[in-house]
């Protein structure tokens, strides 16, 4: 029997750019040349859900890159210049943020350092739940209109946090561009001083060190392929207090993004609901061909009860009775939900912020421990100031809609019973009645609303002015064009006239004249300047402590596609090493190489390079084939690291007959016994001096496979789960496999478990077929056959959970 065992086997219809296995599942995501995102189960590379490409967040993608827990999935987009965080469980897009050039390549690592210091931390870490309420989910009957968020829920932002330990999502890009994301969510640093373009990237568990895989260009010789490592010491040393700055910084990133979608419910509920009630009364205004104002004529209905024949006629065919009644409704309840919003949401979140920027500025006070990280008290300061004028603009709105809720509420009793009375219909008497107060409130309303003065004249040329309300919601720079009436309040006057009072810090500036989409705009530049502090200074501290140049890439190189390209690395978390396994074909076409380097970049590695000779024959239990085969070569087209101790690599025969593919895992452990010194040149590249790298053989027992019927050319592994997922040279072709399988007697045993297992799969997966020609054509008809299957897949996922290593 052939090593590891063929799970699954497809045809694709799109050519695949990039894939990565989930570090917790047995699932694995695929990126493809259209822009879509795919994942897939290992049993039988059943789909689970695909993210279409979208013009919002882009169709380029780059990168792939794993939460260390599984629940969250990054990628990359080079035409929007954008990283999104995209949810596993129901294919949700959670997070998009800009980025200044396009990313190349990806990584996100967990921290597994553990101190006295960071357990009590993780013990105490949810202490503001004491102190602050849970935040309200945002109502599901809004969809936001940014569109990048399709029935967005605080509580899927919220769950961005993830587990209290640190982990770090590093970014790298064109010219040397490399940012650190703890969490995902917050930047932590900016890195300078990288030359080329990143190709891969790998920070070390410990935080000492990051080692970058760059491609340097110049303009007389072929690109050149460098290894950096670039000293993280800062973060290490300060690892308790990166945590708990990181921590607090995501906190306030998500509330931020909490306040922004809140704002947009808002704005949603206005335009949804007060727009139509615009439109009727300004339809209704501009049909009067009268020479008086329409302000005049409910004036003179208002206080003699009398009205014209145009105004009777216009309000009978036009509103009618039954639509100002249904009118009045939907002003009210729209209303009542920016209030409830206002209240529940916008002072819910401002309170958070504020809460967890005044933890940020009793760090920053504790300049022992977090002035080296860039806390700056001051700045913080300003963004505690900047939250609370826009709590206090967010009170001042309350304040308008409670003053127009009152208006419109008057208005609309009192001319609901003005047309009824037109219609000799009866008049319930609690609406017959009308105190001073009410008449006031009419009046206010129609000298609001009805006015044709040019200060309350709306925006958009009409005759009716809703801009009340609105005009808070608006995302312009302009002033509002009826600001709050400010006459009269004794506390304005009282600041006014005190000198100690009127610049005290403690007072929170007002902004009357600015909506409240500005002062959350100003609010959150503030706040993101403050936050990019210490991502600038810890920026500034990470030096380069290693460059290597490897080989030199020749220009006929440069259709293959990237993502797939070598040199691979890996971050030996036990032995602390960084690996780097790459080819050299222009050099040596039948030898792999291995680097080797400490993360602490001070340590001297013994044996730092070798290589594996593949000029051997496989072993193979057969004699007679053994002898035919002694003098087959091969050549490694991928390799990647399955595990501290293994490598697993996609060989090529040489022969020209006979170019078969072999799937191999190849051990370590010899070629780390290669006792040979290498003393590298300083002045000259790698493969400058390749002839003098230690040597070891080929051995690799029984643990390899060929690909028939496959011209395999790449892999994707992952150790912790033992699968194989293998990519064909035309990018469509993939051939998933189990790689530990113990005996054949086992074997049999786990097959015909798995196919029972697919049997239960087809039954629920109904957007799936036996073949993959008609992949669309089956996705869309499970789309039009409903969410059953869906909600299926999803309690397959959560069933995944179970899966964890024993």
């Amino acid at each position: 029997m052939p090593a590891f065992r063929q799970v699954g086997e497809k045809q694709l219809p799109n050519p695949v750019l990039c894939m990565a296995w989930s570090p917790k599942r047995d699932l694995i995501a695929l990126a493809n040349t259209t822009g879509e995102l795919l994942l897939h189960r290992l049993a039988s590379f059943q789909r689970v859900w695909s993210l279409p490409p979208s013009e919002y967040t882009g169709k380029d993608i780059t990168a792939l890159a794993w939460r260390p827990d599984g629940k969250i999935l990054a990628f990359s987009l080079r035409d929007t210049k954008q990283v999104v965080l995209c949810g596993v469980e129901k294919a949700e897009i959670l997070h998009v943020f800009p980025m200044q050039s396009p990313v190349t390549c990806m990584h996100w690592m967990e921290v597994t350092e553990e101190s006295s210091a960071l357990s009590s931390f993780y013990n105490s870490e949810d202490e503001s739940k004491l102190f602050l309420p849970k935040l309200p989910t945002l109502p599901k009957s809004y969809s936001t209109t940014s569109k990048i968020f399709s029935e967005e829920k605080s509580d899927e932002i919220l769950n961005l946090m993830g587990e209290v330990r640190l982990n770090i999502l590093v970014l790298g890009g064109d010219s040397g561009f490399v940012e650190l994301y703890a969490y995902g969510m917050y930047k932590i640093a900016t890195l300078t001083g990288v030359s080329g373009t990143c190709r891969s990237l790998s920070l070390s568990s410990d935080l000492k060190s990051l080692s970058v895989i760059t491609e340097v260009r110049s303009a007389d010789s072929n690109p050149q392929i460098c290894y950096v490592q670039l000293d993280t010491g800062l973060l290490s040393d300060c690892l308790p207090e990166v945590t708990r700055m990181a921590r607090k910084f995501t906190h306030i990133s998500t509330l931020l993004q909490y306040l922004h979608l809140s704002l947009t419910c808002m704005c949603e509920a206005w335009e949804d609901i007060l727009m139509q009630m615009d439109l009727r009364l300004t339809k209704f205004v501009q049909e009067k061909n009268t020479s008086t104002q329409v302000q005049d004529e409910f004036l003179e209905l208002l206080l003699w009860g009398q009205s014209s024949p145009e105004l009777q006629a216009l309000l009978m065919n036009q509103l009618t009775v039954k639509g100002l009644k249904k009118l009045g409704q939907s002003i009210e309840s729209s209303y009542s939900s920016i209030q409830k919003l206002v209240i529940s949401h916008l002072q819910s979140g401002s309170e958070a912020l504020l809460y967890h920027l005044s933890e940020v500025k009793g760090m920053s006070l504790w300049k022992q421990k977090f002035e080296s990280l860039g806390l700056d008290s001051a700045a913080i300061e300003g963004a505690i100031t900047a939250v609370g004028s826009f709590s206090l603009k967010a009170n001042e709105l309350l304040q308008v809609i409670d003053k127009s809720m009152k208006n419109f509420k008057a208005f609309f009793r009192w001319l609901y019973v003005a047309m009824l009375r037109m219609c000799e219909e009866h008049v319930p008497p609690e609406l017959n009645k009308m105190t001073q107060k009410d008449i006031a409130f009419v009046a206010d309303f129609l000298a609001e609303h009805f006015s044709e003065n040019e200060e309350l004249f709306d925006r958009k040329g009409k005759y009716f002015n809703v801009e009340r309300v609105g005009q808070y919601l608006k995302d312009e720079d302009e002033d509002l064009v009826s600001p709050p009436n400010t006459k009269g309040n004794q506390w304005l006057k009282f600041l006014q006239e005190s000198t100690h009072l009127k610049e005290s810090p403690l007072l929170f500036p007002s902004f009357p004249q600015k909506s409240l989409h500005f002062v959350k705009r100003m609010m959150e530049n503030v706040i993101v300047q403050c936050l990019q502090e210490p991502a600038e200074v810890i920026g500034r501290s990470v030096k380069q402590a290693v460059f290597l140049p490897l080989y030199t890439v020749p220009e006929s190189s440069e259709n293959n596609p990237r993502l797939f390209e070598l040199p691979s690395l890996w971050n030996d978390k036990k032995a602390k090493m960084h690996n780097v396994v790459f080819c050299m074909p222009e050099i040596s076409p039948c030898k792999l190489y291995l680097l080797r380097k400490g993360t602490d970049p001070n340590r001297h590695i013994p044996n730092s390079v070798m290589s594996i000779d593949l000029s051997h024959h496989l072993d193979n239990a057969d004699d007679d084939n053994a002898a035919a085969q002694t003098n087959y070569v091969y050549s490694c087209l991928d390799a990647r690291f399955y595990d501290d101790e293994m490598l697993t690599v996609v060989l090529q025969g040489s022969e020209e007959e006979n170019k078969r593919r072999v799937l191999a895992q190849l051990s370590l452990a010899s070629v780390l016994s290669c006792e040979t010194e290498f003393c590298w040149e300083p002045n000259l590249r790698l493969d400058q001096q390749s002839s003098a790298i230690p040597c070891q053989g080929l051995v690799m027992g029984n643990q390899w496979r060929e690909m028939e019927n496959m011209k395999a050319q790449f892999v994707a592994v992952n150790g912790i789960r033992k699968v194989a997922c293998v990519l064909s040279a035309n990018l469509r072709h993939i051939r998933v496999l189990e790689m530990d399988v113990e005996d054949e007697d086992e074997e049999g045993g786990d097959s015909q478990n798995a196919t029972a297992d697919q049997d239960g799969l087809d039954t629920t997966m109904t957007s799936e077929g036996p073949g993959e020609e008609n992949v669309e054509d089956k996705d869309e008809a499970g789309k039009q056959g409903g969410g059953d299957g869906f909600k299926k897949t999803e309690e397959h996922l959560e069933s995944e959970e179970a899966l964890e290593l024993s």
